[in-house]
């Protein structure tokens, strides 16, 4: 589908977007309560397709559901230490959390990130049970780029299958993200996608279905750096078609607060990490 351009027309605006959200890392006070249970857990041979793991200490019924967070950077930078409090986050409301970084542009581009995305998510289901989180129970969320990669690998059923567990994703979260951005008209995304023979296959939209993993979605009515419309139409094609899908929208929060609200500094600004998780609780038959 084309349509008016999804990125404002500046060069690395994305990746600018998120950067200053690795300085909760060190800045921000973090949730309590967990802890970083594995670090540099290979899901590949790269030395990016890697991933660190946090989980609740105590408290909950086990075994826990199990979350892949994938952070966001324009498909071009990002590194999964800048984002342990928002695994920290996820991990204090009861949810065993995967962090893997995926390899980037210019090393690779479309569609080898979305396949990192796969085998990450898969990785994290073989190994749940390792810590305390229920492999039947897997869920995948996504911030800007990450929720991209989180709705690619949750509606386009090739991934997950290649990657040897095609029903493995049980629901599926996205904070900001791009799901139907045609034309490709800024550097961040005519550099990872502008090479493909069809543009379509790059688009989450293109995929949905109406038997796929429910989905949340929520945007910033404040964002100009990917438009809320995208998460409209996303949402609204799923339950034209029969599928599940819940979309909210916050008024006033840009794009880097649909995720930094996750830190207890900007907790209070919206309730996003109490929507976000309410679904996947429910979805994923946390207690």
């Amino acid at each position: 589908m084309t349509r008016r351009g999804l990125f404002i027309p500046a060069v690395g605006l994305l990746a600018a977007a998120c950067s200053p959200l690795g300085l909760l890392n060190t800045l921000a006070p973090r949730d309590r309560g967990v802890r970083r249970v594995a670090t540099d857990v290979a899901y590949g041979a790269d030395p990016r397709q890697k991933m660190d793991i946090h989980a609740p200490i105590e408290g909950g019924d086990r075994p826990w559901p199990m979350l892949v967070f994938f952070y966001g950077g324009g498909w071009d930078s990002g590194e999964r230490g800048l984002y342990a409090w928002a695994a920290q986050a996820l991990a204090a409301r009861g949810f065993v959390v995967a962090t893997p970084d995926y390899r980037l542009v210019p090393q690779v581009h479309f569609p080898a990130f979305i396949e990192d995305a796969a085998a990450a998510t898969a990785r994290a289901g073989e190994i749940a049970s390792q810590y305390g989180a229920d492999p039947a129970q897997v869920g995948v969320i996504g911030h800007s780029a990450g929720a991209h990669l989180a709705m690619m690998i949750a509606l386009d059923r090739r991934y997950m299958t290649a990657a040897g567990a095609p029903d493995l994703i049980r629901a599926a979260a996205g904070l900001a993200g791009p799901y139907d951005f045609l034309p490709f008209d800024v550097s961040s995304s005519i550099n990872a996608f502008g090479r493909v023979a069809d543009p379509t296959l790059t688009q989450p939209v293109t995929f949905a279905r109406a038997d796929a993993p429910p989905l949340w979605l929520g945007h910033g009515t404040a964002d100009v750096v990917v438009h809320d419309d995208d998460t409209i139409i996303l949402c609204d094609r799923m339950k034209a078609i029969g599928g599940r899908c819940e979309a909210k929208l916050y008024p006033g929060l840009n794009h880097a607060d649909l995720v930094a609200t996750f830190s207890p500094l900007f907790r209070k600004k919206a309730p996003v990490l109490d929507d976000v998780t309410a679904f996947l609780r429910r979805e994923l038959g946390q207690r």
